[in-house]
């Protein structure tokens, strides 16, 4: 079993992650995981946090001379802005006589329900936690499972499809390889690999900035490179889409997923939602479509992976919502703080990591072994098999 935790607040010291069953005798690059780190911090539209933190994994356990041991993998990234906040945030000290307590909470966030929950008296020990800062230990160690994916010719993009009303031209978006899909999505200030859409979404963005706004957004995700049979139908929990979108779900500020056709299927009628099978010699089977999203039954099928989701706006603005005060239970405006008017292009880079997890996942359940040479046999083990069954 591969499976993580992760601690930290927004503003304490730093974020922590353990990450158990990676098999031993994996080679892990560092400046891979620090460049998604990096990727997460860019795009048009973020705010003044991304140019305080730059953020970097310091390894802790379960590496030595860049590779794993096979033991619990444990990394630190520190909190660059908790400088600022010890006296707030001092995980030990006494707390200051002058403390704010936030006793407001803001609409689209964590305070009110983290409040009522946990018995908590101020607000901001929920909002440490439930930021969206902590999505940087998602994103390192998505940088992690990457490289075990790419051991076995696992690769991902993501790129943005919708900022606020700009869609991008599909026609234009599918007639790319995936390879110019990476180099016009990571050229580009919105993450989007449509010029003619990037303009506009950039616009789009600066207007909602102008009025005290924000936008949310959606990305796509593609996975090729995935092998026949990760995940399975024989239990709802490991289906293969559900752990996806269970995945991306948890994303904070990700309110919808879609795997293939997605939404749209059910507009069309079945002849044009399934993708037909055929076979060709030195081929084997094939479908001409891919409408299924890679997916069949809750199995990979072979076929690219393709997932997308939706990002709510930010709710921290500038031009503020009507709230409550929980003590005095008199009205105001919610609080204003610095704030992404648009984050969804390092949305794409934390959902592109979070797939890159469940994928991971999903592989070492399938060829397991304790270290990567035997995760390797039992790989090729497979192929071949599979191999032998469709020729």
């Amino acid at each position: 079993m591969l499976r993580y935790l992760t601690a930290g607040e927004s503003h304490g010291p730093g974020l922590t992650a353990i990450i158990e069953g990676l098999p031993a005798g994996l080679p892990i690059d560092t400046d891979v995981v620090n460049r998604e780190l990096w990727r997460r911090q860019q795009g048009h539209g973020r705010g003044y946090r991304m140019k305080i933190e730059t953020d970097t994994v310091q390894w802790q356990s379960g590496l030595r001379f860049g590779r794993t041991l096979g033991t619990p993998l444990a990394f630190t990234i520190a909190n660059r802005d908790y400088k600022n906040w010890t006296a707030r945030m001092d995980p030990v000290g006494i707390a200051p006589d002058d403390l704010a307590i936030i006793t407001k909470p803001r609409p689209g966030h964590a305070d009110l329900p983290g409040y009522l929950k946990y018995d908590l008296d101020d607000m901001r020990d929920a909002l440490e936690r439930a930021s969206a800062r902590n999505t940087a230990t998602l994103v390192a160690i998505g940088g992690i499972a990457r490289q075990l994916l790419s051991e076995f010719g696992i690769t991902l993009v993501a790129h943005i499809v919708r900022i606020g009303a700009v869609t991008v031209n599909r026609a234009t978006v599918d007639a790319l390889s995936v390879d110019e899909l990476v180099r016009r999505s990571e050229a580009s200030p919105v993450r989007t690999a449509d010029p003619e859409a990037e303009e506009k979404m950039v616009a789009a963005i600066d207007d909602a900035k102008t009025q005290g706004d924000t936008l949310g957004g959606v990305f796509e995700i593609v996975a090729t490179g995935v092998p026949v049979g990760l995940g399975s139908y024989a239990m709802p929990d490991r289906r293969l889409d559900g752990r996806i979108a269970g995945m991306l779900m948890s994303v904070q500020a990700i309110k919808g997923v879609e795997i293939g056709l997605g939404m749209d299927a059910a507009a069309m009628p079945g002849s044009t939602v399934h993708d037909a099978i055929h076979y060709a010699a030195g081929r084997g089977f094939y479908r001409p479509t891919n409408g299924a999203g890679g997916i069949e039954g809750g199995i990979s099928n072979g076929e690219p992976i393709v997932v997308r989701a939706a990002m709510k706006p930010i709710p921290t603005l500038y031009k503020p919502l009507p709230s409550v005060d929980v003590v005095s239970r008199e009205p105001y405006l919610a609080t204003i703080e610095r704030s992404d008017a648009c984050a969804a292009p390092a949305a794409a880079v934390v959902g592109e990591n979070a797939v890159a997890w469940v994928l991971a996942q999903a592989l070492v359940e399938r060829f397991a072994g304790d270290s990567l040479t035997q995760m390797r046999a039992h790989y090729e083990a497979d192929q071949a098999r599979i191999d032998e069954r469709t020729r």
